[in-house]
C-alpha cells in the first residue's frame, strides 16, 4: 500500500481541523478549538487502482505570533493551502505560506482550498486574485467543511496530482 503524507497550511481559524474532520470522520462541529501543535489524522483512498493510506498532519495556524514550524513539511507528498474566503488576510496569509513552502522544500503539488463558502453574506473572495491564480495554474476550490462542499474533491484533486 502506498502512504502519502498531506500537511494542512493556512492562517489561524480559517477551517483546516474541520476540513480533515469531515473528510475522515464526515463530521462537523461548530465548536472551535486551537490546534496546538500537529494533528495527525488517516484515511485510507482509492486512486490509479491503488489503496494510498493518506496520513494528514493538520498544523497549527499561522498568524502575527506563532510562525510556522517547515521542518512539518519535509517528508509531505503535497499539501492543501486553506483560506477563509470571508477574511482577506487569510488569503494574503495563503500567498506568503505557499512561496515560503516552495522555498522551503520545493515545488510540491497542492490544491488552494478557500473555505467557508457557506457564508455567502459575508463572502470575499477577489475574482480577480482568483482570475491570477488560475492564471498561474493553480487548483481552486471553494469549499465549506459546514456543509462538505468539495472537501472530498480537494483530497481527491491532491491525491491525484501527488500519484501523477
Amino acid at each position: 500500500m502506498l502512504q502519502k503524507k498531506i500537511c494542512m497550511l493556512g492562517a489561524f481559524a480559517v477551517g483546516k481541523t474541520s476540513l480533515v474532520r469531515r473528510y475522515v470522520e464526515s463530521i462537523y462541529s461548530d465548536a472551535y478549538h486551537t490546534t496546538v501543535g500537529v494533528k495527525i489524522s488517516k484515511k485510507v483512498v482509492q486512486a490509479n487502482n491503488s489503496e494510498v493510506n493518506l496520513v494528514l498532519w493538520d498544523l497549527y495556524g499561522e498568524d502575527d505570533f506563532q510562525k510556522m514550524n517547515w521542518k512539518h513539511l519535509q517528508g509531505a507528498f503535497g499539501y492543501l493551502l486553506v483560506a477563509d474566503g470571508t477574511r482577506p488576510a487569510t488569503l494574503d496569509k495563503a500567498l506568503a505560506l505557499e512561496q515560503k513552502a516552495r522555498a522551503e522544500v520545493g515545488p510540491l503539488p497542492f490544491v488552494f482550498v478557500v473555505n467557508k463558502c457557506d457564508l455567502v453574506n459575508d463572502w470575499q473572495f477577489d475574482a480577480a486574485l482568483e482570475a491570477q491564480l488560475v492564471a498561474k495554474k493553480w487548483t481552486i476550490l471553494r469549499s465549506s467543511a459546514k456543509t462538505g462542499e468539495s472537501v472530498e474533491e480537494a483530497f481527491s484533486q491532491l491525491t491525484g496530482k501527488m500519484l501523477g
